[in-house]
């Protein structure tokens, strides 16, 4: 398992609800908080790991054994109040910041790894924390919530991403879309159907 980086095509995929949880669903889990740390992130998507499922972990702290660990298992966000932009970077696109309004204040409900229930009032950095790692879920990087004038000052460096992964595509490094695809399905498969 790893960080895949933009434009992957599974960064663009709407994930699906999670219907088993299973000791393997616990170990993938496991192994994001490992590549979340290593990375030195706050939050990790599945789909950031090449995996179309509705589930990202979260450690505000950022650091192993320090703050609190959270699992998300099918999150919806409500009641979004209030509004704050904030600088976000995202381990999917590494080195890059840039500006994002988000609600200030918001209600979510979710499952634990454990198959309990969550339903939390968030503010401040954790409640921009689950919206940021939601809307992977929704297939959506956190430059698609950017002003135009915020976007184009980080364009060149966004478009490096670009450039290296068409290489690796033709150089046959990673798989190509068709590929992707089919392992999505498989991964669907067992967990959300």
């Amino acid at each position: 398992m790893q960080i895949i980086t933009h434009p992957h095509p599974t960064l663009k995929y709407k994930s699906k609800s999670v219907v088993r949880i299973n000791a393997e669903l616990k170990a993938i889990v496991d192994e994001m908080f490992e590549l979340m740390y290593e990375a030195k992130g706050v939050g990790l998507a599945a789909n950031q790991v090449n995996l179309p499922l509705r589930l990202f972990v979260a450690n505000p702290s950022g650091v192993k054994g320090d703050g609190e660990e959270f699992v998300f298992i099918n999150p919806v966000i409500s009641k979004g109040t209030g509004n704050e932009v904030a600088d976000e970077g995202c381990l999917s696109l590494p080195g890059i910041y840039g500006p994002v309004n988000r609600s200030k204040s918001i209600h979510v409900e979710a499952f634990s790894i454990d198959g309990k229930s969550i339903s939390l009032d968030l503010d401040d950095f954790m409640a921009r924390v689950v919206q940021h790692e939601t809307d992977h879920l929704d297939g959506v990087m956190f430059t698609d919530r950017m002003v135009e004038h915020s976007l184009q000052t980080i364009q060149p460096e966004i478009e490096e991403f670009e450039i290296e992964y068409r290489s690796k595509l033709a150089d046959g490094l990673v798989p190509d879309e068709q590929t992707v695809h089919a392992e999505l399905t498989e991964w669907e498969a067992k967990f959300c159907k």
